[in-house]
């Protein structure tokens, strides 16, 4: 008998949503179950290293009936996340953070729980109207100082932004690949943010613009054949249309949603 898969939004490292309270049907999972996180799951964000408090986060979710499965966000330490050696899991590339705690690298297909799910992680921030800063830019704290006082929004390379938020053309090139080997079908399609075309349908294109990753997710949205596609990053949970989900908060049964 396959495996459960239930999927779920953004976590920015607060996990309460997993607890038995919230999520009473772990109870009846086992690691042959799945949760998919459509990113930000800020489970790999200390910046030097793996504090007691990752730890015990990290332990708390590897002990967890299921396994826990997540694509990449905007939201994410790349510098970390990318020292994690690549292995291969259930058709495709991964970094494990725990045994049952694993990372879906973009661009791959997976067999899992005999559903093909393709997964494509990242995003653009939206929040950084006062740039990206330097830490070894001579004026660093002085404009720091001067966006603080203006309360404009900002993030500092390497501590709060990583330019790897977004995908490379390497990394495009790879899902057009793996999408050709599988004759451009999928079961489910996992991501964090959607593709441009969707921005425009929620109405939160005026905030959220197009970029390399929004314009190949509509690559996607035209070429793949598909049964339900999931996705996190705006911060909402709402039914866009027939084919395409928007996750935050609530926890969904594969099937059943």
């Amino acid at each position: 008998m396959a495996g459960k898969i239930y999927v779920t939004g953004d976590c920015h490292y607060n996990y309460k949503k997993f607890n038995t309270k919230n999520f009473s049907e772990q109870q009846q999972l086992d690691k042959q179950d799945y949760i998919l996180i459509c990113g930000d799951f800020g489970g790999v964000w200390d910046l030097q290293g793996e504090s007691s408090d990752e730890k015990h986060w990290m332990d708390w979710m590897d002990q967890k009936s299921y396994t826990t499965l997540f694509v990449d966000g905007n939201h994410e330490n790349f510098d970390r996340l990318n020292q994690y050696p690549v292995e291969q899991w259930n058709g495709g590339n991964v970094h494990k953070i725990r045994p049952s705690v694993i990372h879906l690298m973009r661009g791959q297909v997976y067999d899992i729980a005999g559903k093909k799910i393709f997964s494509f992680g990242g995003a653009a921030s939206h929040d950084t109207a006062g740039g990206i800063l330097n830490t070894d830019d001579p004026s660093f704290k002085i404009k720091r100082k001067m966006l603080d006082k203006q309360w404009i929004p900002y993030r500092i390379n390497h501590i709060s932004w990583w330019k790897e938020e977004l995908a490379s053309n390497q990394e495009i090139q790879e899902a057009q690949r793996n999408l050709q080997k599988c004759h451009y079908s999928v079961d489910y399609i996992i991501t964090h943010c959607c593709s441009s075309s969707t921005q425009k349908q929620l109405g939160v294109h005026g905030l959220y613009g197009k970029n390399i990753q929004t314009e190949f997710l509509d690559w996607v949205k035209t070429n793949v054949s598909f049964k339900k596609w999931y996705f996190g990053h705006y911060h909402m949970d709402k039914i866009v249309n027939d084919s395409e989900v928007l996750l935050y908060d609530k926890i969904l049964s594969l099937e059943n949603s």
